[in-house]
């Protein structure tokens, strides 16, 4: 028991029933992992004997089972989720996979070429792109609301998907019939998203992901990795042989820019963005911490670049400026259930504020989020 909670846990051994009134699984709970672990092993009897090896050959075994010889769409985000789930999905029935990389103008700086030179030059997949960022746009035009944002980009992305099934046999593929499609939805989607199988958890957000697709896209829906928390991802991720560097990118969100800039989207908007953004990330992988020897990219779960949409007063040599205003996001977590924010180093962050300010022009403050999750999301938007 605590003070808040006269009865924080309870327990009737005859009929081996456990209730808690906290939840043992998140960062923050002080020896929470022995609980479960005592639980789990102790209680239930069951054994710590889960690798990955065995994950990716009952996972390859499944997705072949599902599939059978039926042809699976996949879209590629540029994510380290949407990522890793075309690796096993190949790994699982080669050819049968086709890769639709949607370019929504919303990705980050030369993001479209990276994600082509991975699944095309390493994996040997067979990817199409499709550039249609004025589609993206135009229909994102005058819309502010978070959650309009996200459905406005999760239907546009189908349109886009539909368009392109019909048009993939003339490019040679094979997967004009295509019966599944698949994502890269992992654990904490489907929580946020009231998705859980107890049907009891609260929508926090609509996700890309999980809500974005409507029924009449007439395809059966493949999540080989809606069990896997991000850690697990990136695991599985590397011994499917994955580069490092790209697994262990941190994440973006399948709408991307277009939840990083708060209110409207707009073509300068994202421009801008992207190259701030750019910057912050290169200079985290540049500054490296003494203590540690990582760089302060690794130390951090992740971290990106908010636009606001809202004009400050500055000084630029002689004259004076009215630009826009973006903030700096960087939080470390163990499961992006719960996260803190990182506490960069004051040269980083003034590295990182000159150059955004000197070498963008339309920006002229930097600002750092100090909000950690709960209660704010990780995410702004």
């Amino acid at each position: 028991s605590t003070d808040s909670c006269p009865i924080a846990g309870m327990a009737n051994e005859e009929k081996r029933f456990y209730a808690l009134q906290f939840h043992p699984e998140v960062t923050h709970t002080k020896r929470g992992a022995a609980i479960l672990e005592r639980f789990v092993l102790e209680i239930c009897g069951t054994r710590a004997d889960w690798i990955m090896g065995d994950y990716i050959s009952e996972a390859v075994e499944k997705i072949r089972a599902q599939v059978g010889d039926e042809e699976v769409i996949l879209g590629l985000s540029g994510g380290v989720d949407s990522s890793v789930a075309a690796a096993l999905i190949h790994r699982a029935i080669g050819d049968q996979l086709t890769c639709v990389f949607v370019d929504h103008g919303l990705l980050r700086l030369n993001e479209g070429d990276l994600v082509m030179d991975m699944f095309v030059g390493r994996l040997h997949a067979k990817v199409i792109r499709v550039d249609a960022a004025d589609q993206f746009l135009a229909q994102l035009a005058g819309v502010s609301d978070p959650e309009a944002k996200r459905k406005i980009i999760g239907r546009e992305f189908v349109e886009v998907f539909k368009a392109q099934a019909l048009s993939l046999t003339a490019s040679g593929a094979s997967s004009i019939g295509a019966k599944w499609l698949a994502q890269g939805t992992i654990y904490p989607d489907v929580i946020e998203s009231g998705g859980a199988k107890n049907k009891k958890a609260v929508v926090i957000k609509s996700h890309h992901n999980v809500g974005g697709l409507p029924e009449q896209l007439g395809l059966k829906l493949l999540e080989p990795l809606r069990e896997l928390f991000k850690d697990e991802v990136r695991e599985l991720g590397v011994a499917l042989g994955l580069p490092y560097h790209m697994v262990y990118r941190h994440p973006f969100p399948g709408p991307g820019l277009g939840v990083r800039i708060l209110g409207e989207v707009k073509k300068e908007y994202a421009d801008l963005l992207r190259r701030a953004d750019a910057i912050f990330i290169e200079e985290l992988n540049n500054f490296v911490d003494e203590a540690t020897g990582k760089t302060w990219y690794q130390l951090t779960s992740q971290a990106f670049t908010v636009f606001l949409p809202v004009k400050s007063v500055g000084v630029m040599g002689d004259g004076r400026t009215y630009d826009y205003v973006v903030a700096l996001r960087a939080v470390q977590t163990s499961d992006f259930m719960t996260a803190d924010w990182a506490e960069l180093p004051y040269a980083l962050l003034k590295k990182v504020s000159s150059r955004i300010i000197n070498e963008v022009r339309g920006i002229n403050r930097v600002t750092y989020d100090v909000s950690s999750k709960p209660p704010a999301t990780i995410e702004w938007e």
